[in-house]
């Protein structure tokens, strides 16, 4: 398989960059390959909507001085954390 269909094809990488793209920065290639992806890939795209819209939900909250102090709990994310791992598992 050549390097341009595995680009094509990797909807993980692609979501690991769009998650690292929000967080912070990606490198010139990993910018190109994404929009490659994206290009081709409408499961990518929409994925990439709702994460930067719950990304800059998640912001809005915990910078309004009333949630300043908002956190979750350490069990919850534990249990979340599972729960995610569990679906990841079952593909």
């Amino acid at each position: 398989m050549g390097p341009l269909k595995k680009i094509i094809r990797n909807c993980s990488k692609a979501t690991f960059l769009i998650e690292k793209k929000l967080l912070g920065s990606i490198t010139f290639r990993q910018n190109i390959e994404l929009r490659i992806h994206l290009f081709g890939c409408s499961v990518c795209r929409i994925y990439q909507k709702q994460t930067g819209k719950i990304n800059e939900l998640v912001q809005l909250f915990f910078h309004n001085p009333v949630n300043a102090h908002a956190r979750l709990d350490d069990n919850f994310k534990k249990d979340l954390q599972d729960r995610i791992e569990e679906e990841l598992n079952k593909n």
